[in-house]
């Protein structure tokens, strides 16, 4: 599993965090993991309801873009917290994502709700390799 941590001081009203993987899937299923960290503690969530994703995009850093800004908008719209991500990425004319979240419905109880993510922000966003690891910096809105 890939790891992040998250960035103090980088941004006033918004949480930041650096993730790693070892591949595309591994560094994409992170940082949403990262992304509902911040909302709740992910270890408390049930994988009870899957959701299909399907995005493409030119750039793989818009398709991160893309991705955390649907797992943002689902948590709204069906009012649910995920905690497991199964991904594929592959490149072909665009980077095509296909993937299944899995989570519940949101429980303040349960999941010991912390801040809401409003938004995912173009703020020191950034996709990189480095050597063989992907890297991403993310600010998010709260």
């Amino acid at each position: 599993m890939g790891k992040f941590r998250f960035l103090e001081n980088v941004a006033i009203a918004d949480a930041a965090f650096e993730a790693q993987g070892k591949s595309l899937e591994e560094l994409f299923a992170t940082c949403a993991r990262a992304t509902f960290e911040v909302m709740a503690n992910t270890k408390k969530v049930e994988p009870k309801e899957k959701i299909e994703i399907k995005l493409k995009q030119d750039e793989i850093d818009k398709l991160l873009f893309d991705w955390l800004a649907e797992l943002i908008y689902l948590k709204d719209a069906k009012e649910m917290f995920f905690g497991k991500f199964d991904l594929k990425i592959e490149k072909k004319n665009k980077y095509i994502l296909k993937g299944q979240v899995f989570g519940e419905k949101i429980d303040y109880k349960k999941h010991k709700v912390k801040v809401d993510v409003k938004a995912v922000t173009l703020h020191l966003f950034e996709v990189k390799k480095v050597r063989n690891n992907w890297n991403a910096r993310v600010v998010l809105d709260i």
